[in-house]
């Protein structure tokens, strides 16, 4: 057991310490974190199991980063996706208020 709570605290203070390292994380390095740990704590449980907490943990903690790595990328792909979307609504309300403002201006030159 002392071998699991070792392993995950390593894993915890590599995580934080690299993402002390170079600004804030992306959605992908988040989520290939989480499932680092979360797979890591996940394996050496299942490896106390069978007498190999340490094995178990390096396993699982191998596989969580990957799924996590996978799933984040998704993520932040739809992020990427939905901030063009809305580059995108904020251009054309700029140009509708550009047409509304000239049909304004048109409108007051035809009252004169």
């Amino acid at each position: 057991m002392k071998q699991v709570i070792a392993t995950i605290a390593l894993g915890f203070l590599i995580t934080v310490l690299g993402a002390c390292a170079g600004g804030p994380l992306t959605t992908r390095e988040e989520s290939a974190g989480i499932g680092a740990l979360g797979g890591a704590a996940v394996g050496g449980a299942i490896g106390a199991a069978v007498h190999h907490p340490g094995a178990g943990a390096a396993v699982g903690g191998a596989l969580g980063l990957g799924a996590g790595a996978l799933i984040g990328d998704q993520l932040q792909g739809q992020e990427v996706k939905q901030a063009d979307q809305q580059r995108q609504i904020d251009a054309n309300q700029a140009e509708l208020d550009r047409q509304q403002k000239e049909i304004d201006r048109l409108k007051q030159q035809r009252e004169y």
